[in-house]
């Protein structure tokens, strides 16, 4: 065997340099990014994340900023990455296409001070259609038409919008003036410039209801009729709006369509029920100037029984109302010339007292219960309120 070994010297030597090859290639080829995150005041950022998404092959890698808002990763496989930043999990900048390299680190520094101005720089470019030197040199070809065809648009939109607001103020004023006509013509003029503003059709319906109670005849009917029109475009656009079917519902009352009205004035009450009480009062005025007491006291009723929101004084008023529609108009005369009332006269004048011992109508309660004679208590008690103790005796 020595023998052997002495004959073919080169043996030994060409294993250590096989050796030599195969421990070369094992060292893994890998390399450095650095650099500092600062936040929107400018200020190193600490706890930051930095994303590393490989592009070539698939790998990702991250880590975070320390104190003073700088970051290393030492171990990055050479390749092609996008590097993203984290902030609170929410993505904030990205470098993409970084390519690492052997040797010296590659530095990728964020900045969202520089970010934010330059978003702003850019937002006032898009209004006056100005770019600056530096923002054309950032900027590809591409990305430049867009911009330009942005700033033609928003161009457009602003001139649409004064154009709107424009005739709908002008429409307004002329409401307030009572100058139905105009106000029409103007609120006209905005719904061609927008036809999906739900608050130009809305006021539309409400100039063309003011029309109508100044007209008679024909010319009545047809006001009334194109205020329902544009009634009905208002809930194709807000179909879940309580107030705009209450209004709608009042329009109908007015036009004496009756049934049209009542199911308006229900659908309100579903879409809304803490209205209720303010929604069926409505119903019964509406009922009474029609002629109809019957339905009126129906509609009163439920406004009683309804629970009060906040501030809602027709909840008051309802008891008012039904207390002369629906009870004192049904009173009788007895033998000895004094008024005999239904029954519940006194308790519902008296819960009105209670409610709105100052309202419009008090006085009216008040004449009538001094007419029943007995002691009218009007300071309100809250619904479940303690009574006070009795005072002890001495």
């Amino acid at each position: 065997m020595a023998s052997l070994m002495r004959s073919i010297p080169w043996l030994g030597l060409c294993f250590v340099l096989l050796l030599g090859a195969f421990s070369g290639a094992a060292v893994a080829q890998v390399s450095t990014v650095e650099g500092v995150v600062k936040g929107e005041d400018g200020q190193p950022l600490k706890d930051a994340k930095v994303v590393f998404e490989r592009k070539d092959i698939k790998g990702k890698y991250e880590v975070k900023t320390k104190k003073k808002g700088d970051y290393l990763h030492a171990g990055l496989p050479l390749g092609t990455y996008r590097v993203l930043l984290f902030v609170n999990d929410r993505q904030r900048d990205m470098v993409d296409n970084v390519r690492t390299r052997l040797g010296e680190p590659v530095t990728i520094n964020f900045d969202l001070h520089q970010q934010v101005a330059k978003q702003k720089a850019m937002q006032q470019a898009m209004q006056t259609g100005t770019l600056t030197e530096e923002q054309k040199r950032e900027m590809s070809p591409e990305q430049r038409k867009a911009m330009e065809e942005q700033v033609r648009k928003n161009a457009e939109s602003m001139k649409k919008n004064k154009a709107l607001n424009d005739a709908f103020n002008a429409a307004m004023e002329a409401m307030k003036a009572k100058q139905y006509e105009t106000a029409i013509q103007a609120f006209n003029q905005a719904a061609e410039i927008d036809p999906k503003q739900h608050v130009v059709w809305g006021n539309l319906a409400e100039a063309y209801a003011g029309l109508a109670l100044s007209k008679t005849g024909a010319d009545r009917d047809a006001a009334f009729a194109k205020a329902a029109e544009s009634y009905q475009k208002t809930l194709e656009l807000m179909p879940n709006d309580a107030a705009y079917y209450k209004n709608y519902a009042i329009l109908l009352g007015r036009a004496k369509k009756l049934d049209e009205m009542e199911a308006m004035f229900t659908k309100a009450v579903q879409l809304n029920p803490a209205g209720a009480a303010d929604y069926y009062f409505n119903m019964g005025a509406s009922f009474v100037n029609a002629g109809n007491n019957d339905k009126a006291c129906e509609a009163f009723k439920k406004a009683m029984e309804a629970q009060p929101a906040p501030g809602d004084v027709n909840y008051a008023e309802a008891h008012y109302q039904y207390g002369m529609a629906c009870l004192v108009g049904k009173a009788t005369l007895k033998p000895d010339g004094s008024m005999l009332f239904p029954e519940g006269t006194r308790e519902v004048l008296e819960k009105y007292m209670q409610l709105r011992p100052d309202g419009a109508n008090a006085q009216s309660a008040k004449a009538i219960l001094d007419s029943m004679g007995g002691k009218l208590e009007t300071q309100y008690t809250a619904p479940g309120a303690k009574k006070p103790k009795p005072a002890k005796k001495r």
